[in-house]
């Protein structure tokens, strides 16, 4: 399998996020949670139901999930695009009990479909890793602290991090450039 990397245009983020909605109210909510989380594929198809919705009325302010690679617990906000496409896809689902995953088999289709990034111009390698590290790549060039995005990917070294964003000669010589004294 490819190496994937970050999608880095948040136009190329919005027209894949438009065209899985366009195509699969699932698939959408799926995309739209992994890519607003970093959380890894494993564990946003562990999701149930009811750790969205504990209730058809009811919404929980942020999803709960112990990360299966690390044991650790996560907690991430469910910020308003998640919610709506959340509710969006659900209505989709009216029989869905708390208990049931919250992104179900699709006959064994993956979520994520490179003829879905390929309609929108994406013409790098994508899977469903692609999420993961546009949230890492996103979040670093919003200007979240590296210790702060280090902690929520779970990564044990900063130097893992680094690596896993891309950060490479071009980021080192804006910092060097970035200081002139």
């Amino acid at each position: 399998m490819n190496a994937v990397e970050p999608i880095r245009d948040p136009k190329a983020i919005a027209a894949l996020k438009a065209r899985l909605y366009q195509v699969n109210r699932r698939n959408a909510a799926w995309f739209t949670l992994g890519i607003n989380t970093g959380l890894r594929i494993g564990d946003l198809l562990r999701i149930r139901v009811g750790d969205v919705r504990p209730t058809r009325k009811q919404w929980m302010d942020r999803l709960i999930v112990i990360e299966q690679k690390t044991g650790k617990r996560k907690d991430p906000p469910l910020s308003p695009p998640m919610k709506q496409a959340l509710q969006e896809y659900l209505a989709t689902r009216p029989e869905a009990r708390a208990t049931d995953p919250l992104f179900p088999s699709q006959r064994g289709g993956r979520p994520l479909t490179r003829q879905a990034a390929k309609a929108v111009g994406i013409t790098e390698p994508i899977g469903t890793h692609t999420m993961r590290k546009s949230w890492g790549y996103h979040a670093r060039k919003a200007g979240i602290d590296l210790t702060i995005i280090q902690d929520v990917l779970n990564h044990s070294d900063h130097a893992i991090t680094y690596r896993y964003l891309g950060i490479d000669r071009y980021d080192r010589d804006q910092a060097y450039q970035s200081l002139n004294f």
